[in-house]
């Protein structure tokens, strides 16, 4: 009977040992995590100009292809509104000078 609880209390002993050691391979595991995700938060840190400035420029550049088109757009349609007001002020002379012509053979 001795010999089984010798035997109980070394096997409780080796789990303990074994508990405390598993515990210290946690703390290990825990405590080199939090440096990666550190050093990965200054990373991203360190990135975040550069995305910013990336981001930037690209907005820039879609907003300056927009006011180019605009631009176009709006210089063709007034092109097409002085060609119509050009063909109106025609019509309009010639209208006139008609109804000029017909008044003054009344």
């Amino acid at each position: 009977m001795e010999d089984v609880l010798k035997r109980l209390l070394d096997a409780e002993v080796k789990a303990e040992a074994m508990v405390k050691e598993a515990e210290a391979e946690y703390e290990r595991v825990m405590l080199a995590t939090r440096e990666e995700i550190k050093a990965a938060e200054r990373r991203f840190d360190a990135q975040v100009p550069e995305l910013r400035s990336a981001a930037l420029r690209s907005a820039q550049e879609r907003a300056t292809q927009t006011i180019a088109e605009l631009k176009r757009r709006y210089e063709e349609r007034q092109r097409g509104q002085h060609a119509i007001a050009g063909e109106r002020s025609a019509e309009a002379l010639e209208a006139a000078l008609a109804l000029l012509l017909d008044s003054g053979r009344s």
